[in-house]
């Protein structure tokens, strides 16, 4: 049965967490909800507007989607590459380097666990900063790609002012009919973000790191997610099914709290923060 807690301060927060985790370490699963303090706003958070991400099916099989995609993409990945890591992240590399978290899976494409210096990161859905060939399979930089976009599409990016920016580093643009969309330099063929759409599966060599990286840990702090899709979800399950506790935080309820040991319902920076002062304290 789920203990859901309703925190007085974030120094008994931090406590209650770490005595239903154990010393660790622990695998820690991230979602849209660390980055928001970093200005990137997350799909399915209290008060995120409702957003219809185009699937995988739709940008293989339309080149119109492709194009409205791309120009989209264009203008959105800058803003993604301009933020920076927040608290909640920094503090997920401290309790990396304290022992606590052996490690990260993170849904979130854009990268900021590495920025703050988390070693052990498994991207689960890609990252913004790389584009695959479907034809020949290469990946190229995203940067290298912006590059043949501007030349392609001179002042695009420039001209487009008022900008929506989505987790995928993606972005809301009225009219894209007129842009040109670049291809493989090696084959000519079809190029994507290294990043997996709906309705695309996750690499399976990819989902068997991260399950081995739960096989290795004690338990499963999920932070940030609302663990609406199966991707993310499953590694809740597959922690559960071995007897390790798992604790949830994230703000709202999500669609594994039935499973959890312990919910909070705190921002995703101040627990990470307290914990890794906890962790701190105990070794002291």
């Amino acid at each position: 049965m789920t203990n859901t807690f309703h925190p007085s301060g974030l120094v008994e927060t931090a406590r209650r967490v770490s005595d239903v985790l154990g010393p660790g370490p622990v695998v820690a699963l991230t979602g849209a909800g660390i980055s928001t303090d970093s200005g990137i706003p997350d799909y399915r958070g209290p008060g995120s507007p409702p957003r219809t991400p185009m699937t995988y099916q739709e940008f293989v099989a339309d080149a119109a989607f492709r194009r409205h995609y791309w120009a989209r993409n264009h203008v959105g990945w800058r803003h993604v590459a301009d933020t920076a890591p927040n608290d909640g992240h920094r503090a997920l590399a401290d309790l990396e380097r304290a022992g606590r978290v052996s490690g990260v899976i993170t849904q979130n494409v854009d990268t900021l666990h590495d920025a703050a210096g988390s070693r052990s990161v498994i991207d689960l859905h890609g990252r913004y900063d790389r584009v695959i060939c479907l034809g020949c399979r290469a990946v190229t930089a995203r940067a290298e790609l912006a590059v043949r976009l501007d030349a392609l599409n001179p002042g695009f990016a420039e001209e487009v002012a008022d900008v929506e920016v989505a987790p995928d580093a993606d972005a809301v643009l009225a009219s894209t009919e007129h842009f040109r969309v670049a291809d493989c330099t090696s084959c000519g063929g079809v190029l994507k973000p290294d990043i997996v759409y709906f309705g695309e599966n996750v690499p399976r060599p990819r989902v068997e790191e991260a399950y081995a990286m739960v096989d290795r840990a004690v338990g499963l702090l999920v932070v940030g997610s609302s663990l609406t899709v199966f991707s993310g979800r499953r590694f809740v399950k597959h922690a559960v099914g071995q007897g390790k506790p798992v604790v949830i935080v994230n703000r709202g309820t999500t669609r594994a709290d039935d499973l959890a040991a312990l919910t909070v319902g705190y921002g995703c920076s101040e627990v990470l923060r307290a914990l890794a002062e906890d962790a701190r304290g105990d070794s002291a």
